[in-house]
């Protein structure tokens, strides 16, 4: 072999070394799933229809729809069953409502979509968070909006509630979507039950 052909073949060798020694497709690392709050419109600006002309970002309003929903499915418990139903958790906010005051009941709403926006990727100044945490939120001793500890069963039927809220409200229908936002409520679990 003339020297020519040893150093061809020695880049060769060193040439495929070096590219079958890069990752394959198998090792490169899994694409980053968008947010939640992305994947519920993110910030595209659409009408808001509670506000008349006035404007709201597709992931809060999704949001907002869904815990809207959920209020709803809580009170028409509340109204059919006078016993294990969430009612006790809100009396003080139901109260409220039930003598015609809703204002409360509006920062509810908000506080509930805030925190799920602010958690779930929404990162601009409308979906910023500043109430208590979670453990003090749901501590009747430290936030008197709550009428009483949560249990594990109260809990479950929470959730069972956001989840029929999100399937009324269309995001169910992305079963990987559904998935992920189901995965937030269990990350607030302990947090949450404190009986």
């Amino acid at each position: 072999m003339t020297n020519y052909s040893k150093i061809t073949l020695g880049v060769l060798f060193l040439a495929s070394a070096a590219f079958t020694s890069c990752e394959s497709d198998d090792d490169a690392p899994a694409p980053v799933k968008a947010s939640i709050y992305t994947r519920l419109g993110g910030t595209t600006m659409v009408a808001d229809p509670d506000n008349s002309g006035q404007m709201i970002e597709q992931g809060r309003l999704s949001f907002r729809k869904v815990v809207n929903s959920t209020v709803g499915f809580i009170v028409a418990d509340v109204q059919k069953n006078a016993s294990g139903n969430l009612g006790a958790h809100f009396a003080p906010v139901l109260t409220e409502v039930g003598a015609g005051n809703t204002t409360k009941l509006a920062v509810l709403v908000d506080n509930l979509t805030d925190f799920f926006s602010f958690n779930t990727g929404g990162t601009n100044a409308v979906n910023t968070y500043s109430g208590l945490n979670m453990v003090a939120a749901h501590d009747p001793a430290t936030n008197p909006r709550m009428g009483t500890k949560s249990n594990n069963a109260d809990y479950d039927k929470f959730v069972g509630y956001v989840g029929a809220a999100a399937n009324a409200n269309g995001v169910a229908s992305n079963t990987e979507l559904y998935t992920d936002v189901v995965a937030v409520l269990q990350s607030l679990r302990t947090p949450i039950v404190q009986k």
